[in-house]
């Protein structure tokens, strides 16, 4: 971690070169400071230094001067560089005299500086594209983001304005099988549109199941109206659930607790519904809803059953590749186990 702080500071760093732009004369300033540095320390490595070297300390100096502060603070210090060793360290010294060696010399000092200021200056060009592009791709992300959560918003207010609108269609209709069947429709898009709410993720990430789970349960239990029943959720902390399998392996989930509470809790105001989500031997993943309520009746024969919930979970679960089922006993369980 530290090791990533100090890259990240140091990234930083280096996006804000050249510095002090809006103060030049300080730029200056510090660039005549590096060069008289340079001149004091060629002076003082002068004596264990062979005949030769007049650069020496003049090159890094031009470097860090054009690194800190751009391209024209480089070329002063190149100048300046250049004047002191030509007369202080050319021969003969102090002489500033034209020859064809010194002339050669004073050449590839140049060339060598005109090329490092040209590289360094690239090299700069090339992170201040790099910092304006991700500063771009930052925006459009952030507007990306906000268009989905707009999207993920919509979607759910216009299922429940669905879903207010099929409760609104009940009071007309005076069938018990039609007034049913649009209460189970408007359940299950009132709660899908809670569903959505909670699948907010632009970048993709799986929510944690026993977060949703114990989110999911809660909201059944409030529109259920019984306010004596617990829900429990025990789940593993570390399953997580791709966006796109949330809603169908929610509509089965909301089935079997909506089932527990009207058929296994059917005659008390009070109960426990118990949501279990594991990994089995083979890797598959089991969700099961117990509830403590009354057991299936003893001639309960799951193929010969009408129930739209039922037939709507097994098909839900169909499409997820996995399977769905109730099985009987002390209590009821449903059981959903998907790959």
């Amino acid at each position: 971690m530290a090791g990533d702080d100090f890259k990240a500071l140091m990234t930083s760093m280096v996006e804000r070169l050249p510095l002090g732009r809006s103060r030049p004369w300080l730029v200056y300033g510090c660039t005549l400071g590096l060069c008289a540095l340079a001149f004091v320390i060629r002076l003082l490595v002068a004596r264990a230094l062979p005949v030769g070297y007049p650069y020496i300390a003049f090159f890094p100096t031009i470097m860090l001067a054009t690194f800190l502060f751009g391209v024209r603070p480089g070329i002063l210090a190149g100048v300046v560089c250049g004047g002191l060793a030509w007369y202080f360290f050319l021969p003969p010294p102090q002489a500033m005299k034209l020859s064809w060696p010194t002339l050669f010399a004073m050449a590839f000092y140049s060339v060598v500086v005109a090329f490092n200021i040209v590289l360094i200056n690239l090299l700069q060009r090339n992170s201040r594209r790099l910092v304006a592009e991700r500063e771009r791709n930052r925006q459009l992300a952030e507007r990306g983001e906000l268009l989905f959560r707009e999207l993920q918003h919509r979607v759910s207010n216009n299922l429940q304005v669905m879903s207010g609108l099929l409760q609104l269609q009940m009071r007309d209709v005076s069938d018990r099988a039609a007034v049913q069947a649009l209460e189970e429709a408007s359940r299950r898009l009132a709660l899908i549109g809670r569903i959505h709410r909670q699948l907010y993720s632009p970048h993709g990430e799986q929510l944690q199941l026993a977060a949703f789970l114990a989110q999911l349960g809660a909201d059944l239990i409030d529109a259920s109206g019984k306010s004596g029943v617990e829900l429990r959720v025990e789940a593993d902390e570390d399953v997580g659930l791709a966006s796109d399998a949330a809603v169908p392996m929610a509509l089965i989930v909301a089935e079997a607790v909506t089932n527990a509470i009207e058929h296994g809790l059917i005659d008390r105001s009070s109960g426990l519904i118990l949501i279990r989500a594991q990994r089995a031997g083979d890797g598959a993943l089991e969700i099961a809803v117990i509830n403590d309520g009354a057991g299936l009746p003893v001639d309960f024969d799951p193929t010969r059953r009408d129930s739209l919930g039922l037939k709507l979970s097994e098909m839900l679960a169909g499409q997820l590749g996995g399977t769905f089922g109730l099985a009987g006993g002390e209590h009821t369980i449903a059981l959903l186990r998907l790959p």
